[in-house]
């Protein structure tokens, strides 16, 4: 703030200003510092993420290459922009300060920031790329702000006389802020030395062994400060002598390629229609905001958010846990993988509508801001908060991975199911309490283990296990339920998104529960060398009382592999033919299934062979031909027939079942 003034100071003003800034006043003002470098990292992460990067989208291969090559740089800056705020938070607390880690949502109102300084979410485009532009420009430059990014009003903020209160400062450009600032600091240091100025307790600042960022190097004094503040401003925030890889210089180069490309295609367009400040409520002040309403882009900006938000928990957290420690780690590491599991969520929300009230743009995430993001109290309670918030955002993740189908949320969706399984390791170890009370408290129990995300192909969902790999095909299952009865703790029965943990139980066990399933909807792949499932010995077919066919073999259906299990339809009603749906359930369906006597052929002799592949074709509007060594059982195990070919009834008329008595044509059946 300036402390000139046009007006004679009473004795009070010139007291206050000969002496030294204030430490409450720097700390206000490094809080300013550390939210302008939040905002600048989440608009630059918001632009990349709208970026296209394939020819899918309508580019060339060539313009997809350049695209990728734009979103990887300006990802870079972002990241550089957290390494900005990483020094700040130093800083702050080698003032004794607590870092700050809250900022207003997007757009930012008027005062939060000079008004020179217009911070909002927009997609990637000249206009923006030119407001980055700006952003970065070094000090004297002329660079015109981006079209679109007037400040809303002109205002000054500060006061033209001293005040006790903290107060806001103006600056033109981001490196002007932090020449004042190093000017301060050092007329801090210079009243009160070194030891007293920078009086924070150094095992809480976050160092090179937790955040590999080269801002997050110790502050021990003076000069160290000084040189993280100078690092920011010589990497492109406003150096008066920009290098080529200051974030100035980068953002202009690719306004000269994307000038370039726009000569040779005046068609090019990089950029997705994301929405400019997607909000997910509807707003109280609904000027320049997008209300987002379409089902599935709210839940991935929902999620997104909440990733982001247990983020900055988890980095507040890490400045007041002392270190080198493990705890320390670990809550930096959790919070940067979160990161990257905001990445493909955003990617996919700028992919999405926004909804019927904007047709004309996608959604984007909103980067909602908690409403406080203090830290967290150490220690265990705090682990609990953590564990049952990433089990949250796990669950929502393969919810939404299901859902949405495609490789990003996928992504997303496994990454943070293994956070959560690492945050459970960590509430179960439970780290050491920093006070004698607290270490008396029971350790919380440890929230239930998070199901791996599956992934769809062909239809039939992978399930990754350390040991196998189950594979489920819910068009297949009947619900026999000897899978949750038999593993209650591998099939979660009534839960919401995943639910099936393969290493829940051991795996020779759970082999036995996939080989029970009568349908063929579980079976598994083994990882750890064992054989897979092999053929059975016999083939056989079980009559199912009221219900469907019941077959076992090396099943070859409609001339495909179909595994060695399947119930295939009697009743004639499945949606699903030729397997059974449980139809027979909702038409009433009653037949026998134990065939009476003069039907069952007990006489055949044995087959001299009793395996082999069975070929399973079903006739069109007709019944099941099987051909192959099998033999028909009652509901009960009984023989019913050995045969090497037969027609069985799947039209549920006919008088000879299981055979068929060409009751289909007099019925008119269908198979389709």
């Amino acid at each position: 703030m300036d402390f000139s003034t046009n007006q004679p100071m009473d004795p009070m003003d010139q007291q206050l200003s000969t002496l030294a800034p204030s430490r409450e006043q720097l700390v206000h003002s490094l809080y300013e510092a550390a939210e302008l470098e939040h905002c600048l990292m989440c608009t630059y992460l918001y632009a990349a993420a709208s970026l296209k990067t394939s020819v899918d989208e309508g580019l060339s291969a060539a313009q997809a290459e350049t695209t990728t090559r734009w979103r990887r740089t300006i990802i870079e800056v972002a990241i550089e922009e957290m390494s900005h705020l990483a020094a700040v938070w130093n800083i702050t607390s080698a003032l004794g300060g607590t870092p700050r880690f809250g900022r207003a949502n997007f757009p930012l109102d008027p005062g939060a920031l000079p008004a020179g300084i217009v911070v909002k979410l927009a997609p990637f485009n000249v206009e923006t790329l030119q407001h980055f532009i700006h952003l970065e420009r070094p000090l004297g430059s002329t660079e015109a702000d981006g079209e679109g990014f007037a400040p809303e009003r002109q205002f000054i903020r500060g006061s033209d006389t001293p005040r006790l209160t903290p107060m806001a400062m103006d600056y033109q450009t981001v490196g002007e802020f932090y020449i004042v600032l190093s000017d301060r600091l050092r007329r801090m240091s210079d009243v009160l030395g070194d030891d007293a100025t920078f009086c924070g307790d150094r095992g809480l600042q976050l160092t090179p062994s937790e955040l590999k960022l080269a801002g997050a190097k110790p502050v021990l004094c003076l000069k160290t400060a000084l040189q993280a503040f100078d690092a920011i401003v010589q990497q492109g925030e406003g150096s008066p002598e920009s290098s080529e890889n200051s974030h100035y210089a980068r953002f202009a180069a690719i306004r000269s390629e994307y000038r370039q490309l726009l000569e040779a295609d005046p068609a090019f367009v990089p950029g997705l229609p994301a929405a400019t400040n997607p909000v997910l409520r509807r707003p109280p002040r609904p000027e320049g905001r997008v209300w987002l309403e379409d089902k599935q882009a709210i839940e991935t900006v929902d999620l997104a958010n909440a990733c982001y938000g247990l983020m900055l928990r988890l980095l507040a957290y890490a400045y007041v846990v002392p270190g080198p420690s493990e705890e320390k780690s670990l809550a930096v590491d959790l919070a940067t993988c979160l990161m990257r599991a905001c990445t493909p969520l955003a990617e996919h929300a700028a992919r999405l509508p926004s909804g019927p009230s904007n047709p004309q743009c996608h959604a984007g995430m909103s980067y909602t801001a908690l409403r406080d993001a203090a830290p967290l109290a150490p220690g265990p309670s705090s682990w609990r908060f953590f564990g049952e918030r990433m089990a949250d955002l796990a669950r929502a993740g393969s919810a939404l991975a299901i859902a949405a189908g495609n490789e990003r949320t996928q992504r997303a969706a496994a990454l943070l199911a293994s956070l959560a399984t690492r945050t459970q390791r960590a509430q179960q170890k439970g780290f050491a309490s920093r006070t004698a009370a607290a270490a008396k408290l029971p350790l919380p129990p440890a929230a239930a283990p998070i199901p791996p995300v599956p992934v769809l192909v062909n239809g039939v969902e992978n399930i990754e296990g350390s040991k196998l790999t189950l594979l489920y095909e819910g068009k297949r299952c009947i619900h026999a339920r000897f899978c949750v009865t038999g593993a209650p703790k591998v099939f979660l029965a009534n839960v919401q998104g995943p639910w099936i943990h393969p290493d829940a139980m051991d795996v020779e066990r759970l082999a036995d529960i996939a080989h029970a399933c009568p349908s063929g909807a579980i079976r598994y792949q083994r990882k750890d060398g064992r054989p897979n499932e092999e053929a059975p010995p016999v083939n056989l077919i079980a009559i199912r009382e009221g219900g469907p066919y019941a077959v076992r073999g090396p099943l070859m259906i409609e001339g495909e592999f179909s595994g060695f299990r399947a119930t295939l339809c009697r009743c004639g009603a499945s949606k699903n033919k030729p397997y059974c749906d449980s139809s027979h359930h909702d038409i009433g369906f009653h037949a026998s299934g134990e065939p009476q006597t003069g039907v069952a052929d007990t006489s055949a002799a044995m087959l001299e062979l009793r395996d082999g592949d069975l070929a399973i074709e079903p006739e069109i509007d007709g019944p099941l031909q099987f051909r192959g060594n099998l033999e028909i059982t009652s509901g009960t195990g009984r023989v019913v027939s050995r045969v090497t070919q037969a027609r069985l009834c799947r039209c549920g008329a006919s008088n000879t079942k299981p055979f068929c008595d060409n009751s289909h044509a007099r019925i008119g059946f269908r198979s389709s």
